[in-house]
Order: structure tokens, then sequence, then C-alpha cells
């Protein structure tokens, strides 16, 4: 319905509503719900007036006023959405605007109005590359220096357009005559690329550098590279060149001496180079002189004293000596050397030296060569004796000992640690391998197997490895570098199993429950659990190793300590919760009950037997005291209030009554 057929529906409400003449109409009850009772302003009565946001008569009509209808600009302000509710409405504010006061609909009876976002807050906006510009109630990006626009033109919104900025790419640098490419950093704008000149170039003038440029072009370079030209190699004395006539770079000139003339220099080779010159040889030509003859070893010469081609030298053993074979006469030839003689002159050393334990393998007369005899091994040492220059025997240092094993004297201490000695020799250090399996009798599924590596260089080792209880064992030991292998068997006896893990409570009740806790998975050879019951009389004492405490045979109470429970440890599953004095049997003893007015030690036993051997492990369960019937668990400090007194437990685990404790859990 629009306004104008609203206000005639109105005045004909108005005049609709007018009393007949000669009736008294209460006005206030008359209004509208909508409506409000008023005063009049001349002081006649009482008058209904519609509330703000609705129009009528205020008695029988006052219907929802549309604000919005004069625009949302003249009501809500600029750039912004009007929406009308029922007796009201609200602002919102288009997009690329944000209302003054940080709420998403407001009226503007407070000053509130939209103002533009700055979109380039946001960084990143326009995405890599690209600057933001903020607009009146928008943005517009546009590329940096260096990136161009790619699907679309400038300026572009990135979130309404599919257009972005991308790099500008030059491709790959492309080089002037004569040149390489040396480096280049990247083919984007502003990157570098740095040019050489060509092997056989020198740089003469230029720019050696080129720089991509924002319009996707290298800019440069303009160098200038000339080829290399070394000119006439320089001429050496008395000699002469083998050349190409090429004076290019790298190459090369060979030169010569005359005739009568021979090099005492090292070289005789030129090369042009890279910086235009020639790299002087340092040969030197000289006359051809043989200078001295060589004297061999062991011998005197005949000679005239002249060095010249076609000279000779005889040679002669010395005193002591004898001419074995081999040329005695060096000439000296046209290149100024002296040939070599051959004449070889030995030592008469005599009979060959005696080595004790060994034995000769090869003979020559001047190199003996030899071994140790079987059941003996060489110790370190030279195994040659040579006649030396001197006439004397250098003898051989070569010892022979008795073979032995690598491992000898293996033994096993204290059921855990082995013990050997090492045969070799005293700075080598040798890798032992130690491998070890153990069985049981009363337990053919079990097998406990380890192996361990040692490096060593000692002569008496010692290695201790963690060995179960009643178990029968092989251990082998290999010494890795020679491949020997000993092997000796032992057997572990019975020891003290873990105390039990349990859950340390008082009570105050005859009837208390008790916690235990065990591992599914034990090694230990646990087989029964046993539960004494003790009466608290002052400081007490508890051997838990006794053998006549372990009561297996006896099934009747004492008048003080007593067994009240026996669990063979198969019929224990891994907790156990267990009720004192409940007046049952377990394992053949009665759990009696607790005398009333008495306090106790509850303490478990953990028994290892194996055959006649036992050994136990004890461990204080819980304390009771007093005749009350409500069950209360004490905490530490409770019980220290109390002053309560210890408990000494022998051959086992010792505790006070208000400890609290926690063992490993093995069963």
């Amino acid at each position: 319905m629009d306004e104008t057929t609203r206000l005639m529906i109105v005045v004909i409400l108005l005049i609709a509503e007018v009393p007949a003449k000669g009736h008294i109409l209460d006005v206030c009850a008359s209004c509208h719900r909508n409506a409000r009772c008023d005063d009049n302003s001349d002081g006649t009565g009482k008058v209904c007036n519609c509330k703000y946001g609705f129009v009528g008569n205020g008695r029988t009509l006052c219907v929802d006023k549309n604000e919005c209808q004069i625009g949302a600009n003249n009501i809500c302000g600029q750039h912004t959405n009007c929406q009308n509710t029922y007796g009201s409405y609200y602002c919102t504010c288009l997009s690329g605007y944000s209302p003054s006061n940080n709420m998403t609909v407001f009226i503007p009876n407070d000053g509130t109005h939209c103002q533009d976002n700055d979109e380039c807050r946001f960084r990143g906006l326009c995405g890599r590359g690209a600057q933001c510009r903020n607009l009146n109630g928008s943005f517009d990006c546009s590329c940096k220096m260096g990136y161009e626009v790619h699907n679309g033109v400038e300026p572009f919104n990135s979130l309404r357009d599919k257009a972005y900025c991308k790099a500008v790419d030059c491709g790959q640098p492309a080089s002037v005559e004569n040149s390489v490419l040396l480096s280049v950093t990247d083919t984007t704008y502003n990157s570098m690329a740095t040019f050489v000149c060509d092997e056989g170039f020198v740089w003469r003038s230029g720019n050696s550098s080129s720089v991509c440029g924002a319009d996707g072009l290298w800019k440069g370079p303009n160098m200038v590279c000339e080829e290399i030209d070394c000119g006439s190699p320089p001429a050496l004395p008395h000699s002469h060149m083998l050349w190409n006539k090429s004076s290019r770079m790298g190459t090369k000139v060979v030169y010569q001496c005359n005739s009568g003339y021979h090099n005492v220099g090292k070289g005789n080779v030129s090369i042009c180079t890279s910086a235009g010159q020639w790299k002087r040889p340092s040969m030197r030509c000289q006359d051809i002189l043989c200078g001295d003859p060589p004297t061999p070893p062991h011998t005197g010469r005949v000679w005239n004293g002249s060095s010249r081609p076609g000279s000779t030298v005889t040679y002669y053993c010395k005193k002591g000596f004898y001419h074995s074979g081999g040329n005695n006469m060096s000439l000296c030839s046209v290149n100024g050397h002296w040939t070599t003689a051959r004449i070889s002159c030995k030592a008469e050393c005599g009979p060959i030296p005696f080595l004790a334990k060994s034995e000769v393998i090869w003979h020559n007369g001047s190199v003996v060569i030899y071994r140790c005899v079987d059941g003996y091994h060489s110790w370190r040492g030279s195994n040659v004796s040579v006649c030396g220059r001197s006439g004397q025997w250098q003898r051989a240092t070569l010892r022979c000992i008795e073979i032995k094993p690598p491992i000898n004297h293996l033994s096993v201490l204290n059921e855990k640690c082995l013990h050997w000695r090492a045969e070799k020799y005293e700075g080598d250090k040798e890798v032992y391998k130690v491998t070890y399996i153990g069985s049981r009798v009363f337990d053919r599924s079990f097998h406990d197997r380890g192996k361990r590596c040692l490096s060593s260089q000692a002569q008496q080792l010692e290695l201790c490895l963690n060995l179960l209880p009643i178990t029968n064992y092989s251990i082998s030991i290999t010494a890795l570098s020679s491949r020997f292998t000993a092997t000796i068997s032992t057997n572990t006896s019975l020891t003290v199993p873990p105390a039990p893990v349990v859950y340390y409570r008082e009570f105050e009740t005859p009837l208390p429950t008790l916690r235990l806790r065990r591992s599914p998975n034990t090694l230990d050879p646990i087989s029964l659990y046993q539960v004494f019951v003790l009466p608290v009389e002052g400081i007490m004492m508890f051997d838990c190793s006794s053998p006549a405490s372990f009561g297996l045979s006896i099934k009747i109470k004492s008048s003080t300590e007593y067994i009240t429970a026996q669990f063979d440890v198969r019929h224990v599953r891994t907790d156990m919760n267990f009720t004192v004095g409940d007046g049952l049997y377990y394992g053949g003893y009665m759990n009696a009950p607790l005398e009333n007015g008495k306090n106790y030690y509850i303490i478990l036993r953990a028994v290892s037997q194996w055959k006649s051997t036992l050994k136990g492990s004890c461990v204080m369960w819980a304390k009771i005291r007093g005749t009350s019937y409500v069950l209360r668990a004490s905490s530490l400090s409770a019980a220290a209030s109390l002053g309560l007194v210890a408990l000494a437990i022998l051959g086992g685990y010792c505790f006070t009554c208000y400890g609290r404790w926690y063992n490993r859990v093995y069963n």
C-alpha cells in the first residue's frame, strides 16, 4: 500500500471515531497500542498521538511510517542504503564505505556517517609488482617500473578484473662481436649481464655490461675486443727457431741449439700469451762438455780428466768388493752426457745370519729371506737380511713366537662377567663379537638371546652381560680380525625377586581391600605371593629372607605374625584385589578375621623357588588401626601427625609405616 492510500484510510477512521452527541469518551482508554496519551496543548483534556515511526488518528489506527521513502541520501546520508523496519528504520553503507562508528547498521541521529574505505592499507591487494591507489569508494592498481600488465589494461581492479602485473623479461642477452657472456644475474628489470673478450682477443674500449630495461630490452654492451698479436718472437744466442710465422695468442716457437752447442736450461719453447707478449724460454746454448764422469758404488776410476765428446773412463772394484759383472767403461757422448757404466761390485759379507725358530726360504748371496718354522708365527720385525756396502750383514729383526689362540683363559665370574686374555700385538685394536643364548629346564618356551660388540687394545679384557637368573647360557666370543671363536657355558642361580608394586594404604576397617599390580611379561621366576599379618607392638622386626618365616608347610595361625593367604603366581592376574580378614582360604591358609582394638601391618612377599632353594622380597602393603567400621585412606601428613611407630623389614626392602614407595615392576 502506498503512502497516499494509507493517509486516506487514516482520515476515514478519524471521522468514524467522532463520538455521538451527549456521549463522554475516555480518550486514554481508546488509544491505539502504538500510540501514547498526551495532554492537549490548550489544556482542554487528553489526546491520543501515534508513537514515533507511526502515523494515524492515535485511537483506531497507527500504521508504520516508511522513513526510507524520502530517499536514503536524505535520511541516512551519502553513500548509504536505507532499510525500513516496523516503527523505525536503519542505515547501512554502500560497498567501499564503512560507518564512522564501526557498527554494521546505524541511525544517523548521533552524527554517524559513511566514510571511504582505504583498500590500499591491505598489503599485497594488487599483487606482486603492482601499486595501489585509493579511490572514493573503491581503488585501482597499476604496474610498477619493470612490470607490465597482463590479461587487461591499466588501471585495473584486482578483485574484479583478471588483470595482473608480470615482471618484464628481457630474455637471453646478446653479445657483441668477439665476446662471450661471463655471468647474468637474471633476465628481469635491472638485471645485469657481464661479458668478456673471447679467447685470443683483448678488451680495448667500451662498457662490458648490459642492463635489462623497463621496456624489456637489454641496454649495451658496447665493448671493443681486438685480436691479440705478439709480433715477432725473440731471438736467442747460438740457436735457431722452428715457427709457422703466426703471432696470435697460443702460437708456439720451438728453439734448437746450433751445431756444437747444447741446451743447459730447462725449456726451449716460447708461447704468445694473452698479454700480447712472447713468454721467453729458459734455454741456454753452451759448448758441449760432459763434465765430471759419474762414480758407481764401491768403485775407483782411471780417467785423463777430459770431458769432451769421445773421452772415456774405466772403473774397478775397491778392496773388500769383487766385480760380479757388467760394463766397466763410460763414454762422453755428443749430447754432453756420459754413458752409464753397468759395473756391479758386491761386498764379501761371509756366512748368512742365523734367526731362532726360523728357516731360509730364499738366498742369492747378498739377500736372505726367512720364515717361522711350523708351530710359530712372526711377532713383527723384518724377515730380510741384506749384505751391506761395508761388507757387513744387516740382520733381519724377525721374532718367531709360539702360536696361541687369539682368545684364551676364557672364564665367567659372578655369573655375569666374561674374562679372557687377548693374544695379539700390544698396540693393535681387536674387535670382539659376543653372542649368548639362554634356556630354562622348567620353561621350554623360554629363550634369552643377546649380542654385544667390544673394541679394545687391552691384553686382559672383561665384559659384563645382563644374564637372567636360573638360566643355562651358551656364550661365544669371536675375534673378527682372525675369525677365531671361543665358546663357554654357564648356569645362573636363583636371585632375590624384585619387590612387587603395591598401592600402600592405611585403614580403619576390619576388612580392608588391598591392590596388587603385576607385569604380565616378566622374566623373573616368581613362584608365589604370601600375605603376612603382623600385630603392631612398638618397634617390630620382620625377617623376609629367613627360611623359617617362609612357612610353606605351616598352615596354622601363630600368636603373633602369621601367613593369612598364599597365591600361586599362575593364578594372579595383572591387577589383583585382596580383602584381609574375609574368613576364606587362600592357598591352604585361612584368611582369619582381624581382632577389634588391635593395629596390624600387612606385608606382601614375592617368593622365587627353584628345587630346594627359596628366596623372597618383601614390601609393606598396608596398616590397619582402630576398630572403626568406616573405611578411610590416610594421607602421609595425617599418618605422620599421629606419631606411628616404625617397622623394619630384614632381608627385603625397609620402609616406615607412613612411607610411600614404588618399585620396578617385574611380577
